[in-house]
C-alpha cells in the first residue's frame, strides 16, 4: 500500500498508470481499512485520476468498518462529478451502509454540499428519512446552521413543529 500512497498522496496520475499497467492491486487497502479509491478521494486526487482508478476496476461500492462509502466520501470532499458517476452505475442515494443510518443527504446538509443535495434529490433522496436518532437531513443542516441546505429542503422556521428548535 505504501506505493498507493506515494501515489496518491502526489497525485501522479501517469505514476498510478504505470502502477496499474505493472498489475497493481486496486483492492488493496491501508492499515485503518480504506481502499485505494477511499484514499484518493481522502488525498483530494483530481477527477482524472479518481475516474482511472474506477475505470480500472476501484470498488465504487466500497465501504470501511464504520460504513463510510465511497459515496459518503465524495460528498464530504466535495465530488459532484463523482457523485454523479456512482449514481450512473447504480448506487441508491437512500441507501446507507451506517449502523447509524446516516444518509448521502444528512452528510451533504452536514457539509453544506448544496450541488451535491440537489443532484440527490433529482435522483430520489427521500429527505424524511431519519438516522438511528430520528434526525433528518433538515434536522443535521438546521443544527449545523447551513442556511443554503435548509432553504433546499424547504425549511419553514415559523412552522409550529419548528418552533421548539433554537435556530
Amino acid at each position: 500500500m505504501y506505493t498507493w500512497l506515494e501515489l496518491l498522496k502526489n497525485d501522479d496520475y501517469l505514476g498510478i498508470k504505470k502502477y496499474i499497467k505493472s498489475g497493481a492491486d486496486l483492492s488493496d487497502t491501508n492499515e485503518v481499512g480504506e481502499s485505494v479509491l477511499a484514499c484518493a478521494l481522502r488525498e483530494k486526487c483530481d477527477v482524472d485520476t479518481l475516474m482511472l482508478l474506477i475505470e480500472n476496476g476501484a470498488d465504487i461500492f466500497d465501504f470501511d468498518e464504520e460504513g463510510v462509502s465511497i459515496l459518503d466520501m465524495a460528498i464530504t470532499y466535495d465530488y459532484s462529478v463523482i457523485v454523479k458517476h456512482l449514481i450512473a452505475q447504480g448506487k441508491d442515494v437512500n441507501d446507507t451502509t451506517r449502523k447509524s443510518g446516516f444518509t448521502a443527504l444528512m452528510a451533504a446538509a452536514c457539509y453544506g454540499r448544496v450541488a451535491i443535495a440537489k443532484i440527490l434529490l433529482e435522483n430520489g433522496a427521500d429527505k424524511d428519512i431519519r438516522d438511528m436518532k430520528g434526525f433528518t437531513a433538515l434536522d443535521f443542516a438546521r443544527k449545523m446552521n447551513k442556511k443554503s441546505i435548509l432553504e433546499l429542503l424547504e425549511y419553514d422556521e415559523n412552522s409550529p413543529k419548528n418552533t421548539g428548535y433554537a435556530r
